[in-house]
């Protein structure tokens, strides 16, 4: 079978996501109408005619009903993150006159909840192309993919493999739909109680506040302004953001937990254990370290040091410093980057219950040599004993994606560690770098509006991989060059 034969197994429900988003992108106009920014008006109709353009083009192919395979729907995601990064580039072009390469490095950013920005000011910046950045990191925060299947009248094979695809494979509710909707009814009731929480106690303007609450929760990280979070310098603000930073890096599915009244469990989850704990303690390690060896003032070093410290572990990437510190606490900010928040999340990275994973794989390994050769010693993986054969298999799976992240960024390195970059020690590149792929926004001045395209491009291609979290990625590129029924079985 044909590559293209292979897609079309299931662009009718690609095209109906298209179409969605299409619709959803309307949303901006209210802040364009309420702000009477008429010069943006068919800039930002770009995008929402794109959409449904597109939606109603690829819909009309009939709908497959025989079974799709997985890589089709990897290769399916893959291209669907990379289109909606070309049309939300339009209203960059359009309405700011920004360069294809510095358009499309916005709209990327901005998708996949990166942060990283390329715009030359913010601060003049016109609220619509502000508020359209926000949205672009509130939805797809949670999944473009997601929001297109909970808004979907059915649930079916191709609508699942799609949002395992994405890496929203949580098994929430029997129906796939169910569970979009059910996460993005959270997602939303959030949202609503953060922005009345950041606009009251946080004493900053309701626009500031949502849009702030879009970027935060969503892990995504654009600032409405070009000193960022420091503008308001606000230490009650920063204070009430890191909850919400957490928020979003933690499973959606504990949510259920407390909506149920059953808080024990919450606080039981392994994953929310973990995150809450590598918060506080390298948050405190990194702030005595820019205490002592910074030479900060005590409160000045908390301060930064654990906003910064929870910003990148959770992907945020809102920073109140300039991260101008030494090596350590950076290196300890990176690691965290690389871990990320939690799987079925908005954050990036490898993630915590990877992290959780291998460690329980590497207990179970080395158990393994202690005991006689006839003795079989299960896996426990959340109280559960799996068969050897299935343990074997995901723990297999759990180190090619830890690995290839790893490679990912070490080839990023190998093309930027040039004399173009000889302003910057390494491990403030490689720190760069570890934030696009990581999709957390976290620099140290690396990146600016003035970096050569290649450069941006680099940054493009590393966000776009990681928030796929690489498999989609590489299947595309397998598919492409020995066709999918090569690239893999499905």
């Amino acid at each position: 079978m044909r590559r293209i034969e292979h897609l079309a197994m299931i662009a009718h429900d690609m095209g109906v996501i298209f179409e969605f988003l299409g619709i959803v992108t309307l949303v901006p106009f209210a802040v364009l109408i309420f702000y009477q920014e008429w010069d943006l008006l068919i800039p930002m109709a770009s995008a929402p005619l794109t959409f449904l353009l597109l939606g109603y083009l690829i819909s009309r192919n009939p709908r497959s009903h025989s079974a799709t395979r997985l890589s089709v729907a990897l290769v399916a995601v893959a291209l669907t993150w990379l289109a909606i990064a070309f049309v939300g580039a339009l209203p960059f072009i359009l309405g700011m006159h920004m360069s294809f390469t510095d358009s499309v490095f916005e709209a990327m950013s901005g998708w996949t909840g990166t942060g990283f920005t390329v715009m030359a000011s913010l601060d003049t910046a016109p609220k619509t192309i502000l508020f359209w950045r926000s949205f672009m990191q509130w939805i797809g925060g949670i999944g473009v993919i997601s929001f297109g299947i909970a808004m979907l009248s059915r649930s079916g094979l191709t609508q699942y493999q799609l949002y395992r695809s994405e890496g929203r494979s949580e098994a929430l509710m029997p129906s796939v739909v169910s569970t979009g909707r059910r996460i993005w009814g959270i997602y939303l009731a959030l949202t609503a109680i953060f922005t009345v929480v950041i606009g009251i106690w946080g004493r900053v303007p309701l626009w500031d506040a949502l849009n702030l609450v879009m970027v935060t929760l969503s892990t995504g990280g654009f600032s409405l302004h070009n000193a960022g979070v420091s503008y308001y310098n606000s230490a009650t603000l920063e204070a009430l953001l890191i909850p919400i930073m957490l928020a979003g890096a933690i499973p959606f599915k504990v949510y259920f937990f407390l909506y149920r009244g059953n808080f024990g469990k919450f606080f039981r989850d392994p994953t929310v254990r973990l995150i809450f704990a590598l918060s506080i303690i390298v948050s405190l390690v990194v702030s005595l370290n820019l205490f002592v060896f910074n030479d900060y003032t005590l409160t000045l070093a908390f301060r930064q040091g654990f906003f910064c410290t929870i910003s990148g572990f959770t992907c945020c990437g809102l920073q109140n410093s300039t991260l101008q510190w030494l090596a350590l606490p950076l290196v300890l900010i990176m690691l965290l980057m690389m871990i990320g928040g939690a799987a079925g999340s908005t954050a990036g990275g490898i993630k915590v219950n990877r992290v959780i994973l291998s460690y329980e794989g590497l207990v179970w390994w080395f158990k393994r040599f202690f005991v006689r050769g006839n003795v079989i010693v299960p896996f426990k993986h959340e109280g559960k004993n799996i068969p050897g054969n299935i343990s074997e298999l995901e723990l297999s799976k759990n180190l090619l994606i830890i690995i290839l992240y790893v490679l990912l960024i070490f080839v990023a390195a190998v093309l930027l560690l040039h004399p173009g970059g000889a302003l910057f020690a390494p491990y403030q590149v490689i720190f760069e770098l570890v934030s696009a792929a990581s999709n957390v926004g976290l620099g140290v001045g690396y990146l600016t509006p003035f970096s050569p395209w290649t450069v941006k491009w680099v940054f493009v291609l590393l966000m776009w991989i990681g928030r796929l979290e690489i498999i989609p990625v590489l299947i595309l590129v397998m598919g492409a060059v020995r066709g999918f029924e090569a690239a893999t079985s499905g």
